[in-house]
């Protein structure tokens, strides 16, 4: 597997549509292979294939329980809501106030195309709307309330809270 290029904020590829998956292809099970491999080594929880400048409408999340591959997701129901720093691959260094629902549940297909369903609360939900917001074209700063943060500054500002 390789590490791919993480395509970032402004590169007109985050903003289009992604397609469904027609089948299981040498090249889609690569490109799984891949993201998961590009996710890891940049310490993200979650990747869709348009950050690294494939559209086609796949999700690779793994919020320290294992990996979640979803391929043609469809959030199919939300509940509850939390709000929280939320930061992307694809805009290093910043962070900010999004509100998400606290539960979402997801229909997809898996790596051998299955259906599946993925339940998950908190952090979980929290990645599945955001990865499968970036399959349709959006990026997370359009649900900010306020400013973006640098991360930095907020790594700072919590060593003084500390002291």
């Amino acid at each position: 597997m390789a590490i791919r290029n993480i395509r970032k904020m402004g590169d007109r590829v985050l903003t289009k549509k992604c397609r469904p998956v027609e089948e299981m292809t040498p090249r889609i099970r690569e490109l799984i292979g891949d993201m998961l491999d590009t996710m890891y080594q940049e310490y993200g929880v979650g990747l869709a294939a348009s950050q690294v400048g494939v559209l086609k409408r796949i999700v690779v999340i793994d919020v320290g329980e294992g990996p979640h591959i979803l391929i043609n997701p469809v959030i199919v129901e939300t509940s509850g809501e939390q709000t929280g720093d939320e930061g992307c691959l694809s805009l290093p260094g910043k962070t900010g106030t999004v509100t998400r629902p606290n539960y979402a549940r997801v229909e997809a297909l898996n790596e051998n195309m299955e259906p599946i369903v993925l339940e998950g609360t908190e952090l979980l939900a929290r990645a599945i709307c955001h990865e499968c917001d970036h399959l349709d074209g959006i990026m997370y700063v359009e649900h900010v309330d306020g400013e973006l943060r640098d991360v930095a500054a907020d790594e700072e500002y919590e060593d003084e809270a500390e002291e």
